[in-house]
């Protein structure tokens, strides 16, 4: 099914810069065209407050991440899925034509999203159950599914969904923590109404609506007058916050709470990488001075030395041969969630400034 019929007529492509430019079909239908059909995400919804921020806040999934979500479902004929993000609507109708309209139920927040993929759906031809509703509620009223796919990230895996699922049910769910949204859950549900399962190492989605965290480091954490204690460490901040997400899943896993953000623009340092906790209390940074990268200049204030619980726990998945995404699991029960871990074994190199 072509991914063309669901997709809003603006969307936006990544600039080269970090943002996104508004591609327009009329303006521009072969750089539409060409991006309808490529292997990439595409975002179909932006929001921009007061003061110009833009936030995507909806998207089109890879059409490849698509399909590799849909082999981790094991979907067999007569089975009923329960999708959590309905989006474009382009998911659940693949799922629709490979179960039939009856056996799918969709949830979407968003009731301009959830009414526009209706129309979507209905032009192509199927009327799966679209909701407009909070996906951590799942759908009670069609319950139980024996899969439930996630088009958006969680920090924890709502006790909804278990309990609307039957014994032996696959749920596969995009994840993510305030220091990196990477990864795919693949739990299994067990007869008790806990689930067990691992990681796989691909997926990169929005978070769920209700499990985004809000604090701002200028808003709610930098303040005149602080006196931050000072350190230096040898470990670079590339390390822990660049391109290698093996590392960044290992260090969300185990310092909760905390995000990140680089900053290129400071009269202190040529590069700054900012740690923020979620609940507006702590904050550090790391500094590079444009030359060297044996040595990085530390700032932290408040209860929780954000740098330190990093660098621990970059220290201890280093330890264990840094483990890849792949080499973790997940234990759901009703006392929270148990990570697991396999050791790698493996050498690792390390990162240096660019």
């Amino acid at each position: 099914m072509p991914r063309d019929r669901f997709l809003p007529d603006r969307i936006w492509l990544r600039d080269g810069n970090g943002g996104h430019a508004l591609c327009d079909r009329a303006l521009d239908p072969e750089r539409w065209n060409a991006a309808a059909f490529s292997d990439a995400p595409l975002v179909t919804q932006i929001r921009e407050d007061a003061d110009g921020f833009r936030e995507p806040t909806s998207s089109a999934s890879a059409p490849g991440t698509v399909l590799r979500m849909l082999e981790e479902a094991r979907i067999t004929d007569g089975q009923r899925v329960l999708e959590i993000g309905t989006g474009t609507g382009y998911h659940a109708a693949l799922l629709a034509h490979r179960l039939g309209d009856g056996r799918v139920v969709s949830v979407e927040i968003d009731p301009v999203l959830a009414d526009t993929a209706r129309a979507a759906l209905e032009a192509a031809g199927h009327t799966p159950t679209v909701v407009t509703g909070d996906g951590a509620l799942g759908h009670a009223a069609a319950a139980p599914y024996d899969r439930i796919i996630a088009t958006c990230s969680v920090r924890a895996v709502p006790a909804a969904w278990l309990a609307q699922t039957l014994p032996g049910a696959r749920l596969v769910v995009p994840w993510s923590t305030s220091w990196v949204t990477y990864g795919t859950l693949v739990l299994t549900r067990r007869p008790d109404g806990t689930a067990d399962g691992r990681f796989a190492g691909y997926g990169s989605y929005m978070v769920m609506r209700g499990q985004r965290a809000e604090s701002d480091l200028d808003r709610d954490l930098l303040r005149d007058g602080q006196r931050p204690g000072r350190s230096e460490t040898a470990l670079s901040p590339w390390a822990v916050a660049g391109g290698d997400l093996d590392a960044q899943f290992a260090v969300g896993l185990r310092v909760p709470d905390v995000w990140h953000s680089w900053d290129t623009a400071t009269d202190q340092a040529h590069t700054r990488l900012w740690l923020a906790d979620d609940a507006a209390t702590s904050w550090a940074s790391v500094d590079h001075d444009g030359r060297q990268a044996a040595a990085f200049s530390v700032r932290q204030h408040g209860p929780r030395r954000l740098w330190d619980e990093v660098a621990a726990a970059h220290r201890h998945w280093a330890a264990a041969g840094g483990p890849r995404v792949a080499d973790h699991g997940l234990a759901v029960t009703a006392g929270g969630h148990r990570v697991r871990v396999r050791a790698a074994g493996r050498p690792r190199k390390r990162p240096s400034a660019p």
